[in-house]
């Protein structure tokens, strides 16, 4: 899915992480309301949703949400 929805008008990008429990988190960024709505109806996307329902996951929370500022550090390199 990762590929695919790298390819959809308004996608921004994704990080992903897993901790020592298994448990994953994905967060996609995307310009707009509309253009998560527009994923989250794309017709492969809904087949995996599906099956994530029935197969991958017992159980998962989705959030959208809005980033108002962010802000990053990073050190010099020498």
């Amino acid at each position: 899915m990762d590929a695919l929805a790298a390819q959809q008008p308004g996608y921004l990008g994704h990080i992903s992480t897993q901790n020592d429990f298994g448990q994953n988190v994905t967060i996609s960024y995307w310009q707009s309301l509309q253009h998560i709505a527009d994923w989250k109806t794309h017709p492969e996307h809904v087949l995996a949703q599906s099956k994530g329902k029935s197969v991958w996951y017992s159980d998962y929370k989705l959030e959208v949400c809005r980033v108002e500022t962010a802000h990053t550090f990073k050190l010099p390199t020498p």
